[in-house]
């Protein structure tokens, strides 16, 4: 399947992980402002920086439920998303998780799509590292259609957390809540600057009341 492979090859990267925090993928919107909270440094550029480091331990079934998302960095297969973006996890009898990320569309309609996450490196059932997938089922073979998933940053009541992948194009954070205080989200944005992602560019998250 020369064509298909070479296909998924150029795509499956973006839109495993993408796709993981939003639905809808190709409508365009316009985006939301972009923060940079007054008193934050000047974010550190990810050229010539130490590797992402993800942190030392997931405990999963903790982490499952329902994640609401507070901010991203800007990219296309999220335009068609205008508010609510949320993602559910669930814990499966293999070990595997089922993902479920939905997202309002301008036309007022919820969109919804469902994927299947798995651990991957050390640390075994507590690895903070996981792959990603939205393919469908048959392509799950093909290296190329898992998503790199780490979980970068988790407070230790697993109720704010930041999520992206090493080569840091791609960010978000999450939260239990669809708000949080500004002193937390502060703080997480500096100890992501310090792992050399570009913080200024996040863009809000909306959730209307």
């Amino acid at each position: 399947m020369p064509d298909l492979a070479s296909s998924i090859l150029a795509v499956a990267r973006v839109a495993a992980l993408g796709a993981l925090l939003t639905t809808g993928a190709h409508a365009i919107a316009q985006p939301a402002a972009a923060v940079a909270p007054p008193d934050l440094p000047a974010p550190t550029l990810a050229v010539g920086n130490d590797p992402v480091a993800p942190v030392p331990a997931l405990d999963v079934p903790r982490y499952m439920g329902k994640w609401y998302e507070i901010a991203h960095l800007p990219n296309w297969f999220q335009k068609k998303c205008v508010d609510s973006t949320h993602a559910e996890y669930t814990l499966q009898p293999d070990g595997r998780v089922q993902v479920v990320n939905r997202c309002r569309l301008a036309s007022g309609e919820m969109n919804e799509v469902v994927g299947q996450a798995r651990q991957v490196g050390e640390g075994g059932a507590t690895s903070p590292r996981l792959k990603v997938r939205f393919a469908p089922e048959w392509l799950s073979f093909l290296p190329m259609v898992w998503g790199d998933y780490w979980v970068l940053d988790l407070d230790a009541d697993y109720q704010l957390v930041a999520v992206g992948e090493p080569t840091r194009e791609y960010l978000w954070v999450l939260a239990r809540t669809p708000r949080v205080s500004p002193e937390a989200y502060v703080a997480l944005l500096q100890r992501l600057a310090q792992q050399g992602f570009n913080v200024g560019l996040l863009q809000r998250t909306a959730h209307p009341q």
